[in-house]
């Protein structure tokens, strides 16, 4: 696990969210969805120290060795600026863009994460992941992970064409997506929410004030003992993220 440490100053605050999904399931949805996040950017650049990103920024990203998928330049121009300016952005490896090979640290001068971080800021203490593939259970799910995370088959897909296998890879994302989102947006429980579950195990060894996720799509609040969960939702209708002013965790919304 990953360990950060940020001292946060006067004024300034930490922002995170996840699951913006950019390229589906139209170019012009699409475009209006990165606008939006766009013009969220924008808005909080004045008093944002960092900015976590917590994975799943694309509904599918693969970086050949000279090739990357075209589009996103409103949010990749948008987050270069901000680091240029000196805030600290992190973004974290979704399931659905993990593929990143070191285009966003070169090019935004950001910091990547594959795996979860622990992060310290002014001695509170966070956890934060994805969510992708922990947890209890999902035996399919964490097997498709191991295979997508395996360095020969992605060297593997990187024979194919860029246009052939950008291609299959939005068809299958697609196919998937119609499957799990409306799914992903019913709270299953304290006992069957797998990052419910996960939490428990993790507190166990170490106390946290946070645990910040994303890939559930579903913007929700808990507590366990003295522990705020909380899960981002997405940007396809909720347009949830969460701020960290020193004090307290605050989810917010914005309307589309």
């Amino acid at each position: 696990m990953t360990d950060i440490n940020l001292t946060l100053q006067d004024g300034k605050k930490i922002y995170f969210a996840s699951d913006f999904h950019l390229g589906v399931p139209t170019h012009e949805a699409s475009l209006l969805r990165e606008k939006r996040i766009v013009s969220w950017l924008n808005s909080i650049e004045h008093d944002a120290q960092a900015v976590f990103l917590v994975g799943d920024m694309f509904d599918f990203w693969f970086e050949y060795r000279h090739v990357v998928p075209k589009g996103f330049v409103r949010l990749l121009g948008t987050l270069a600026r901000m680091s240029d300016n000196g805030i600290q952005i992190h973004l974290f490896h979704g399931n659905h863009d993990l593929w990143q090979f070191g285009y966003f640290e070169k090019e935004l001068n950001c910091s990547v994460h594959s795996k979860p971080v622990s992060l310290c800021v002014n001695q509170t203490l966070f956890h934060l992941a994805h969510g992708d593939g922990i947890g209890p259970g999902q035996r399919w799910f964490k097997f498709v992970l191991s295979v997508y995370r395996n360095r020969f088959f992605q060297r593997l897909f990187a024979f194919f064409h860029p246009y052939v296998g950008i291609s299959i890879a939005n068809w299958v994302s697609y196919r998937s997506k119609l499957k799990t989102f409306d799914s992903n947006k019913q709270y299953l429980g304290d006992d069957k929410e797998y990052l419910m579950l996960y939490t428990q195990e993790l507190l166990k060894n170490k106390d946290f004030s946070y645990c910040i996720y994303g890939h559930r799509h579903l913007a929700f609040e808990k507590k366990i003992h003295n522990t705020t969960v909380l899960n981002l939702g997405d940007w396809f209708g909720s347009n949830t993220y969460a701020v960290y002013d020193g004090s307290r965790l605050t989810l917010h919304s914005i309307k589309a």
